[in-house]
């Protein structure tokens, strides 16, 4: 599944962000980890050059939990303080996941793309190669953060026919063209 797109200026505002299967308490998180990502690894990087950052996962349970009583620091020992209850576990891991990203800088405008499972990054290598072409077929050039403003509607649209709910849906240009006109198609 594709977790996240993201479009964000030189100075790390979020221009456009879409999410799929991701938390509203987590987007925050996300947001803040992609716009720190690019401002640490974006710099000096050419139009459309790949980076890739990955991070491994492990799903689990607990297997074994025991409670240890864990006396305070004897040199801190204030009067009335006691030992405390602390709750130990070992976990198993009974799956271990992948959450690859895939970004790069087009004119003023840092793209990132998120995704899990399926979506490694030769996967999302396609959808951001899909997503830069798109948005150069639209600016009609390498965009500004000005031109790319100019063109936000129709750059939502592409986006809306690039990815769905999560997965990736066209990636042919001429297909994207027709589909953003707004027109009924007349041929398939």
């Amino acid at each position: 599944m594709i977790l996240a797109l993201l479009f964000a200026n030189s100075e790390g505002n979020i221009l456009v962000e879409r999410f799929n299967g991701v938390p509203a308490e987590e987007r925050l998180h996300w947001r803040s980890f992609l716009v720190k990502l690019g401002a640490d690894n974006l710099k000096g990087v050419k139009n459309e050059e790949l980076l890739v950052a990955s991070h491994k996962y492990y799903f689990g349970e607990p297997i074994y939990c025991k409670q240890f009583q864990i006396k305070p620091d004897w040199g801190f020992l204030e009067l009335g303080s006691s030992w405390s209850i602390s709750l130990v576990c070992v976990v198993e891991p009974l799956r271990i996941g992948s959450v690859y990203i895939v970004y790069t800088v087009l004119g003023d405008v840092s793209i990132f793309v998120v995704g899990k499972d399926e979506y490694d990054e030769l996967a999302l290598a396609e959808v951001i190669f899909s997503i830069t072409s798109a948005v150069k077929d639209v600016c009609g050039k390498i965009p500004t953060e000005r031109l790319f403003l100019d063109k936000y509607g129709k750059i939502c649209l592409c986006l809306d026919e690039i990815v769905w709910k999560g997965l990736l849906e066209n990636t042919e240009r001429d297909r994207i063209r027709r589909l953003i006109r707004l027109k009924p198609p007349t041929e398939f």
